[in-house]
């Protein structure tokens, strides 16, 4: 897996790689990350993958990472209570 492009947030560490003839988009947001995988022939080259990663796109994940933060946070809770 090769890194294509690191793009700057204040929040997000966002980075682009490029495998297996697919784009893959990385954010990560602490401990948590959300992947996505793009075909190259479905877009125009790496500009087309950075003009996908809007405002609203990273607004969602953060709503996801707080799922996924809450669903972790229960999971380890129960890690010791016996059935």
């Amino acid at each position: 897996m090769r890194l294509v492009k690191d793009i700057p947030h204040e929040r997000y560490k966002i980075q682009v790689f490029n495998y297996n003839a697919k784009y893959i988009v990385k954010i990560e947001l602490g401990q948590f990350e959300q992947t996505y995988k793009i075909g190259e022939t479905d877009v125009y080259g790496l500009e087309d993958v950075e003009r996908m990663i809007t405002p609203e796109l990273l607004s969602n994940a953060l709503k996801r990472f707080i799922e996924m933060r809450t669903e972790w946070e229960m999971a380890f809770n129960q890690k010791n209570v016996k059935a």
